[in-house]
């Protein structure tokens, strides 16, 4: 199993005595540090935070602080105060194009996000399951706002989620009947995620004056894929990859199929690379907008 903020724990109480777990947030926290997500002289959370969102015990939390401190991301790593990034370089804005590698969601994203925040109006679209890199790569952006780099005058974002109201085809258990449990989970993650998002981009309103609409909509089926539009002019795309896993919940041991979505590789498209990408730009947002005009519903952020 590996770790997922995307399905992590939204009330902190699972455990984990995972014998891989350490490397597993040591890749998370580095692929943060990397994108830019945390940043160089930053004080990391907590060891105690750490534990919560990753649902592991502490020891975990502090193996994987030693192995980004022996890599030189991480210094002043004890039991006592929070570790802080070091200086590491800034997350340069990856290419888009045929020649551009995929990069994992949270890698390759943030920087995207953070440069489709350069315009006056910003517009961003997205399908995805509970929107956990979303709300994570608009942080960054948010913070060079706040710091009076960035001034967009308007920002639209529109994110289509699964419905409540549907069986999920992912996560699921494997065999056993876990009486909804998975899916009461996922939808406090999808509601959570979903009203920080919105919170903290409306937030700008009334500290910068900043017009901000953000709305969601729902959709009755599982997305096998997600797929992020910026300012029309760029579309970045990933698979959900399905994987069984092993997973302590609220004290009940489940087997479950999942995927991990910080990890899926992210494939970007611009308009301006070539033709190739131009049409698929196209049709990425005729497609969006398909689903967001016909057989989506409304959407309320609510147990």
């Amino acid at each position: 199993m590996s770790v997922d903020p995307e399905h992590a724990s939204a009330n902190g109480r699972t455990r984990s005595h995972r014998p891989h777990a350490s490397r597993d947030i040591a890749d998370e926290l580095r692929a943060r540090i990397r994108s830019g997500v945390l940043r160089a002289g930053q004080r990391m959370p907590t060891q105690a935070a750490l534990a919560d969102e990753f649902g592991v015990e502490r020891a975990a939390v502090r193996q994987a602080l030693r192995i980004l401190q022996s890599e030189r991301l991480l210094t002043d790593v004890s039991k006592g105060s929070p570790a802080t990034v070091a200086a590491v370089p800034g997350p340069a804005c990856p290419p888009a194009g045929p020649a551009a590698p995929p990069q994992p969601t949270l890698v390759g994203l943030a920087p995207r996000i953070a440069e489709a925040f350069a315009v006056p109006h910003v517009r961003i679209d997205a399908l995805c399951l509970t929107a956990v890199s979303l709300t994570m790569a608009i942080g960054e952006p948010l913070r060079q706002i706040h710091a009076g780099r960035l001034k967009p005058a308007k920002i639209d974002v529109r994110v289509l989620l699964p419905s409540r109201d549907i069986d999920l085809a992912f996560p699921v258990p494997v065999a056993a009947d876990d009486h909804g449990l998975l899916h009461r989970r996922w939808l406090a993650q999808r509601n959570a995620q979903g009203l920080v998002l919105r919170q903290n981009l409306l937030a700008l309103y009334a500290t910068h004056g900043v017009d901000v609409r953000v709305c969601f909509r729902a959709l009755p089926f599982t997305p096998p894929v997600k797929l992020y539009l910026l300012n029309g002019s760029e579309a970045l795309f990933a698979y959900y990859t399905l994987k069984r896993r092993e997973r302590e919940i609220d004290h009940a041991h489940l087997e479950l199929y999942d995927a991990d979505g910080t990890r899926s590789m992210l494939f970007a498209f611009e308009r301006r690379a070539g033709q190739r990408d131009a049409a698929f730009v196209e049709q990425s947002r005729l497609w969006f907008d398909a689903l967001w005009e016909t057989i989506s519903s409304e959407l309320l952020l609510s147990p």
